[in-house]
């Protein structure tokens, strides 16, 4: 048993005591999957049959890789005999075995995410709902929940609190759908995600000598990621480990941060309620981080209120202390990071993959790949695709594109129907079809359908003139509007920003910013294209972009790149250099988490996830400046830099006052479940007061310059502004003027600014303020 000696004192301690009720904490970087893998493998080597053992992950690869190390302990066979999976996959095969109990067939089909949405929209459909109000992804995630939390359809039509909250949402049918979709999924022999493990606990309910003999099968239970569990999957495992208590769950209530997806640390928290003869193992010493990040890392951590208290600790060497970075917009944020990381690989010889920067949101990702693209430093986002080759994103570009250039074909394929306006598949395939057999483009196809129809009836061609129209119209407006005047048009006018606004899932609100952060990227080259004297119209962003997004150098994958990605993307991953961006009140904490101390502490938790991903060093960030809708907002620091213990960070800038206030934002949670027999209560459905009305243009350069300007910064006479003088731009920082050329009122002032570089600048628009 050389295994063994491969543990500290608490990791061997977790591993030989095997039998009874275990909760073993496990801190960030302690060492929690060797202790799992080694506690099978010690069990094994006991004499304990392995498919007496059930070990439940959330990952396949997780399941993978441990059973790998097990094998390498205890034998290929062995290994190979042991249950353990995801919960989905035990599950689906447990009810495979008993399918007939609940009326399916062993083969049943298992309907994945878009599955499951397909169905809900034909049901919608059918039931002629207006599927504007009955979305059928907020459909699904309404019934998802409610099953996540046991609530059949049965149960939901009874609910009096779940029909109450549909009414107020206007969707007062949504029982009838989940009614339907129950109904449909059992003729289809057909089972969701959802069902898995509704139907499990429903077999285990109903079927009592079923579940006794799954009881008696598993003598040993044990779960990773406990934190992780949402209600069905926790009374599952509670069911299961009742007759021999052998029950062992590994996780970390300070990671706890997948609320949004029915997870309920309370699981974690109240193990000891359904086990009062536990054992505790708190596996503290953090073998992945320098002395100073873990230090540091506990001084957040500890604001928390609801966890299991435990002290990390590291011996690895005190390290650098965790530098904050105060830059004065978002775009001096992406040089100053950037620019670190290129003075960092050059002074340490290290590789890109040893990076890594970390977001609350997908949407600042952009300015990101931006400016590690000007450094031409290679680079990946990690659980997602590039920021501009995400669906909504092209979705919008298309019909600028459209505006430009209305005979590209592959941009009148992708939007003539989104946002929906009922011109279906056939249509456009028979469009396709003109368009090859009379060597014309789409365009002049549709163009002409009032001469000749192609066989498409009057209303689907009138259909199609809407769309020909607004297209027409954009492209009217391309002389006079600048680039983001007119793409916010664009945004507004068809549809797409209401279409992702009123989608209030996760993914939702995602795209939703992305279109966000599309129309500031926008905004911003509209602003400097006018300080510049340069073209400020749409045919020259779409120049810009295209050559931005060049996808030649992004081919091979695994060479070595810096990693983008948000901060629920990097648990369970590490990092030697570790940057933590957006540091704001309203984006991290983000506004939508703030009305509540359980939202909060969660927030909290996410930023402890974030910071011990470091190994070696961590910089946090924050502007002062950024762009939002299209309009200049001016945040304050995040609130978690200062509970930071000062003795482990190091201020790059002389500290101001603008550390104070709590940031919160109008946040309610509107609907309720009340679970039977559930340790906590089921929330869903959320408002959001404080976003602007979408029916109106998010910002018009024309309308909105003085909500730009910092009231506390006063340009000085451009006719003052001399060659050799030091000057302040509110976005380039302090910069030299080099030299001025031209003559009045168009002179024009080549300045260099240290964190952009060179720029020449017409000074009756730059506002420049004089202070050396």
């Amino acid at each position: 048993m050389e295994y063994l000696n491969e543990l500290n004192p608490v990791q061997k301690e977790a591993v030989e005591n095997y039998t009874g009720p275990s909760l073993v904490i496990a801190g960030a970087g302690s060492g929690k999957t060797r202790v799992l893998t080694y506690r099978i493998a010690h069990l094994l080597n006991q004499g304990v049959r392995p498919y007496s053992v059930l070990a439940l992950t959330f990952t396949n690869k997780a399941a993978r890789e441990m059973k790998d190390r097990i094998a390498n302990v205890v034998g290929q066979e062995q290994a190979q005999s042991l249950w353990m999976g995801t919960f989905h996959s035990i599950f689906s095969r447990i009810l495979r075995y008993e399918a007939e109990h609940l009326g399916f067939d062993s083969n049943f089909t298992i309907y994945d995410t878009q599955d499951s949405r397909n169905l809900y929209r034909a049901i919608i459909k059918e039931m002629q709902l207006d599927d504007k109000v009955y979305k059928p992804n907020e459909v699904q995630n309404r019934i998802s929940s409610a099953k996540n939390n046991l609530v059949t359809s049965a149960a939901y039509a009874n609910n009096a609190k779940a029909q109450k909250a549909d009414a107020e949402a206007r969707k007062p049918r949504i029982s009838e759908i989940y009614s339907r979709y129950s109904q449909r999924c059992k003729q289809a022999n057909a089972m969701d995600f959802d069902d898995l493990l509704l139907q499990t606990n429903i077999l285990f309910r109903d079927f009592p000598e079923i579940l006794a003999k799954y009881q008696d099968k598993f003598k040993y239970v044990l779960v990773d990621e406990y934190q992780d569990t949402n209600y069905a999957q926790y009374l599952i495992v509670k069911k299961l480990a009742e007759q021999h208590k052998n029950v062992c769950v590994v996780g970390d209530d300070a990671q706890s941060i997948y609320s949004f997806r029915g997870a309920k640390i309370e699981n974690i928290l109240n193990f000891r309620n359904d086990y009062p003869n536990y054992q505790l193992y708190k596996l503290e010493q953090n073998y992945r981080s320098t002395q100073n990040i873990v230090n540091a890392a506990n001084s957040i951590i500890h604001k928390n209120k609801g966890q299991i208290q435990k002290e990390s600790f590291s011996d690895n060497e005190e390290g650098d202390k965790i530098k904050i970075v105060k830059a004065l917009t978002d775009h001096e944020e992406g040089y100053l990071i950037t620019n670190d990381i290129f003075e960092t690989r050059m002074r340490s010889h290290c590789a890109y993959q040893d990076f890594a920067i970390l977001y609350r949101t997908n949407a600042q990702s952009r300015i990101f790949e931006e400016s590690l693209r000007k450094l031409n430093l290679p680079y990946k986002i990690y659980g997602g695709l590039s920021f501009y080759q995400r669906k909504e994103i092209k979705d919008l570009l298309a019909y600028c594109r459209m505006a430009v250039n209305p005979h590209d074909e592959e941009a009148i394929k992708r939007v003539i129907n989104y946002p929906k306006r009922g011109i279906g598949a056939t249509t456009i395939a028979k469009l396709q079809d003109a368009a090859s057999q009379n060597v014309l483009s789409m365009w002049d196809i549709i163009c002409g359908l009032h001469e000749r129809p192609y066989g498409l009836n009057a209303g689907t061609i009138s259909k199609i003139a809407k769309f020909t129209n607004l297209i027409k119209g954009f492209q009217a407006q391309l002389a006079t509007e600048t680039a983001f005047d007119l793409a916010n048009n664009i945004a507004n006018s068809t549809g797409i920003i209401k279409e992702l606004y009123n989608d209030r899932s996760p993914e939702g609100v995602s795209r939703h910013e992305n279109i966000q952060e599309l129309l500031n990227g926008i905004q911003e080259f509209t602003q400097n294209a006018l300080e510049e004297g340069r073209e400020l119209h749409l045919p020259n962003f779409l120049e810009d972009v295209a050559l931005l997004t060049d996808q030649d150098n992004e081919k091979d994958e695994d060479r070595d790149k810096v990693t983008l990605m948000t901060i629920h993307s990097a648990k369970g991953l590490e990092f030697p250099y570790l940057y933590i961006v957006g540091l704001e009140e309203e984006l991290f904490p983000s506004q939508m988490a703030t009305s509540t101390q359980q939202e909060l502490e969660e927030e909290r938790r996410l930023f402890y996830v974030a910071l011990t991903r470091a190994e070696k060093k961590a910089t946090l960030s924050f502007a002062k400046s950024r762009y939002k809708w299209g309009n200049m907002s001016y945040p304050r620091p995040s609130r978690f830099i200062r509970e930071i213990d000062e003795r482990f960070v190091e201020y790059t800038y002389e500290q101001e006052p603008e550390f104070s206030g709590n940031g919160r934002d109008n946040y309610q949670s509107t609907t309720e479940f009340e679970v039977p027999n559930s340790p906590s209560r089921f929330q869903q459905k959320r408002s959001f007061s404080a976003k602007p009305k979408l029916n109106q243009p998010v910002s018009r350069i024309k309308q909105s310059s003085n909500q730009n300007v910092d009231p506390n910064f006063t340009p000085s006479d451009p006719d003052s502004i001399q060659p050799g003088m030091v000057v302040e731009h509110q976005r380039f920082g302090k910069g030299k003027v080099l030299q001025l050329e031209g003559s009045k009122p168009n002179i024009k002032a080549t300045v260099f600014f240290k964190t952009v570089g060179q720029k020449q600048l017409l000074l009756k628009f730059a506002k420049l303020k004089i202070v050396g």
